[in-house]
């Protein structure tokens, strides 16, 4: 895609969301027009709250920030304050930002922005769909509107990471991703599929410590302060500790870390949503299959499962192009590399 890309984020910003506005705005390629909030990770007023506090953090307080939806559309919401921290964040504390939210809800701001510049925007959903869904119903005509549709979400050959057949922004608002799925399957032939981004390609995603410690080289730290970013447990000290980006990192990151070595394994962290980012700049980065999928609402073990039609035995047309093979490596080296550039350009602004 050309320089420039108009996009538009809708986070639930907990720690993986968070280092995808991070590359958000160290990437050159977008023209970042809005972010929006839904509940997820925590809840949405939690979310709006981290959002422009990490975007002030990037030095982006120019981005206008929505909150919308505080429930999915049917069911109460469930967060994830065991995955990413009480309030999200992990360990890190960031001041709370000075930039206000704008007065209309996201559903809205998803809406106009499109109307604005029609054809143009790129959306990227990194949480639940709830808010847009609910755009959806306002506007059925988004699909159109919009240039495209990039999502984090569904676990399509892969099993489940918050019941054995659902990932965990499909499962918060299961109704809400039948409803968007159904909304672009019915936008014509003239309308983009959407990319969806599931856990088969973004779990290929394992940011480690070593990963760590290049990326605050990359950011001008003193080797021996980077070095103590290699080791497990890592530990922000020195030069790490005194770069505002870098030491919200760690602090984030030491928490995630420590999340998936309880339960997946291994000491480091999928960092879901910046691939997904990285991958609507550049789609070449993941390889897709056109598919039919819907999404089970009922009750049971498969609430919230992304049922894809590998075999076509619906015979209903596509409404996704699933990822389902990444770059992940050639990502990983992006992402050190960017939000390193990034660490090294606020290393003398205050946290």
């Amino acid at each position: 895609m050309p320089a420039g890309i108009p996009m538009v984020l809708a986070v639930d910003t907990g720690i993986d969301d968070a280092l995808a506005l991070l590359y958000a705005c160290a990437s050159p390629e977008i023209e970042l027009l809005a972010v929006t909030c839904v509940g997820g990770n925590v809840d949405a007023r939690q979310v709006a709250e981290n959002t422009r506090a990490v975007l002030e953090l990037a030095g982006r307080t120019d981005v206008p920030v929505a909150l919308g939806r505080e429930q999915p559309l049917v069911k109460r919401l469930r967060t994830s304050t065991e995955t990413h921290g009480p309030r999200g964040l992990g360990y890190a504390e960031l001041p709370a930002a000075s930039r206000p939210l704008e007065p209309d809800d996201a559903a809205t701001r998803i809406i106009e922005t499109a109307r604005s510049r029609p054809g143009e925007v790129l959306l990227v959903t990194l949480g639940p769909l709830t808010n847009l869904a609910v755009a959806l119903e306002r506007e059925p005509s988004l699909p159109s509107l919009l240039a495209g549709h990039v999502l984090m979400g569904g676990a399509f050959h892969a099993g489940g990471n918050t019941t054995p057949t659902s990932e965990w922004n499909v499962h918060v608002d299961p109704h809400a991703a039948k409803a968007v799925f159904a909304g672009w399957a019915t936008g014509g032939t003239t309308v983009e599929r959407p990319l969806a981004l599931g856990l088969d390609v973004t779990e290929q995603a394992r940011f480690v410590p070593e990963h760590l410690r290049h990326l605050a080289i990359r950011a001008g730290v003193q080797p021996p302060d980077a070095a103590a970013l290699g080791r497990e447990p890592i530990e922000a000290i020195g030069s790490v500790a005194a770069n505002p980006v870098l030491g919200f990192i760690v602090d984030a990151l030491r928490f995630y870390f420590e999340f998936h070595a309880r339960y997946d394994g291994f000491y480091g962290a999928f960092i879901h949503d910046p691939f997904v980012v990285a991958a609507a700049i550049d789609p070449a980065l993941v390889r897709t299959q056109s598919l039919f999928v819907d999404v089970e609402t009922g009750p049971g073990l498969a609430h919230g499962m992304t049922v894809a039609d590998w075999r076509g035995l619906t015979r209903r047309p596509a409404n996704l192009d699933v990822a389902i093979d990444g770059e992940a490596d050639a990502f990983l080296e992006r992402f050190i590399e960017r939000v390193g550039n990034l660490a090294a350009g606020r290393s003398g602004v205050s946290r």
